[in-house]
């Protein structure tokens, strides 16, 4: 077996993981049996597991958040198949060196009937050009072609290699899970923390494990954070110790690390969490999946009249950077497309939500796009107007563009009055009921009725008044009728 990057340079051997690099890369699985999570994908038969086991491998794309399994799937698969494995960055690569590779990958399975495993890292930062190079060997066998993307494939493969490659979705991991990663690295005396002396209680390893929010890699990079705080947190207070003669004198070592004549192990705490983490870092990314997937979480929150999981969802947004501005025009747009007339007051709210976040900006304006999140989460519901506007756009697409009636047309000249322009027109406000038998609609479509409103709501009263409406104008048309027959 060869691993290495672009051209074969080897890597490191996974048994011997560089001392000096970071906690995360030196506590990266090596087996199957120690990737902590994704079951549903490697479990004991299951398919990619089995493919895997079986050096069996078809092109795949590995789709999941940060921190959850992709590289060291990949890893993995390195350390168990007879193909040639080569490990290569989207970040740092151009379209010369994918051609390179793909030659090299040629050669070799010409010169040894080798085929060559192929590891994308961030296969969604290419180019439609640059992926479309990876197709020929594709199709011709040359090449086995493992993809990693935290973007959805959808979007951001070619759909030729989307076509010819299997999608594995990962998930982020569950808390405990997380947890079981932490205490690994610090019970594992070679690659972890085992040998450094610390003092983790159980509420902290959960605290860490929670603030990962699914990503390991975030996890054991705080983790490491935290570890050297606290060692330098009892050295300093080993140092004040022997200053003022009132303590044991404490050694350190030439990294800084304190000997335990301190008299207590380095301790990982709550209170030393917090100055690691300052501010969690919500995964987010506004131009990428997560930015629709939130948004439609927080609209079909608020059409379910849910205003705790509307909150929940804006402040998700929020708190990740999103374009409050943004998420003000998602609301006026659900004011009318989901509440409508049956609270003709949401679009108004929604409205001054917008112009109270572009007069106080943010994080001021918060407020105002929360109390306008309850308000069309309680509001009653109704999408009449929605779907009146897309059955009459319908028509105005498919069906002939009518004539405007004459009677409907102004007549501000003495040609266009000679031509019956306004002819016939009645003024609604000379009836007493201010409702006239005219029609306004070409007529062909007479009588097509766009906007229903529900029972729902003020739209209850409109639905009345529309019916009573609808009667008095067929009883004027009919009365019409007989008086204009001759």
């Amino acid at each position: 077996m060869t691993t290495g990057h672009l051209f074969g340079t080897p890597e490191p051997e996974p048994d011997a993981p560089d001392a000096g690099a970071p906690l995360a890369e030196r506590m990266r699985p090596r087996s199957l049996d120690d990737i902590v999570g994704q079951q549903e994908l490697l479990g004991p038969g299951r398919p990619l597991r089995e493919a895997i086991e079986r050096d069996a491998l078809g092109s795949l794309i590995l789709w999941g958040p940060p921190g959850t399994g992709k590289t060291t799937i990949a890893r993995v698969v390195a350390t168990v198949t007879r193909a040639h494995f080569i490990a290569f960055s989207a970040v740092l690569s151009g379209i010369r060196d994918i051609k390179a590779v793909m030659a090299e990958a040629q050669a070799t399975r010409r010169t040894s009937g080798r085929r060559t495993i192929l590891f994308v890292d961030e296969i969604h930062r290419f180019n439609k050009a640059q992926q479309d190079a990876f197709l020929p060997r594709v199709e011709a066998g040359d090449i086995v072609l493992i993809g990693a993307t935290t973007e959805n494939p959808s979007f951001e493969v070619n759909a030729a290699l989307l076509s010819r490659s299997r999608v594995f979705v990962l998930q982020p991991l569950a808390t405990e899970e997380t947890a079981t990663i932490v205490r690994r690295a610090l019970d594992d005396p070679d690659r972890g923390l085992g040998a450094a002396g610390l003092e983790v209680g159980d509420d902290a390893v959960e605290a860490i494990a929670r603030h990962a929010n699914g990503d390991a890699r975030v996890a054991l990079n705080l983790l490491e954070l935290a570890a050297t705080l606290a060692r330098g947190r009892t050295g300093a207070a080993g140092g004040a110790a022997a200053g003022d003669g009132k303590g044991t004198e404490v050694a350190g070592d030439a990294d800084g690390d304190v000997a335990a004549g301190a008299g207590r192990p380095a301790r990982i705490d709550r209170e030393l969490l917090a100055q690691a983490i300052q501010r969690r870092a919500l995964r987010y990314d506004k131009g990428g999946e997560e930015h629709f997937n939130l948004i439609s979480a927080l609209h079909k929150s608020l059409r379910n009249s849910d205003p705790d999981a509307g909150v929940y969802w804006l402040a998700r947004m929020l708190e990740a950077g999103e374009d409050p501005m943004y998420i003000a025009r998602r609301l006026v747009r659900f004011a009318s497309e989901d509440v409508g007339n049956a609270d003709p007051t949401a679009l108004t709210v929604a409205v001054a939500a917008k112009d109270a976040v572009h007069f106080i900006g943010m994080p001021e304006g918060n407020t105002a796009l929360a109390q306008a999140v309850t308000y069309l989460a309680t509001a009653p519901k109704s999408n009449a107007v929605y779907l009146a506007y897309n059955q009459a756009a319908s028509d105005a697409h498919e069906q002939s563009a009518e004539p405007v009636p004459l009677h409907l047309r102004n007549a501000p000249t003495r040609l266009m009055k000679a031509l019956d322009y306004g002819k016939g027109y009645r003024y609604a406000h000379d009836d007493p009921d201010a409702v006239t038998g005219m029609d306004c609609l070409p007529p062909a479509l007479a009588g097509r009725r766009y906007y229903r409103p529900t029972a729902r709501g003020y739209e209850k009263e409109v639905a009345r008044r529309l019916d009573a409406w609808r009667d008095l104008r067929r009883t004027k048309q009919a009365r019409a009728g007989r008086t204009e027959e001759p």
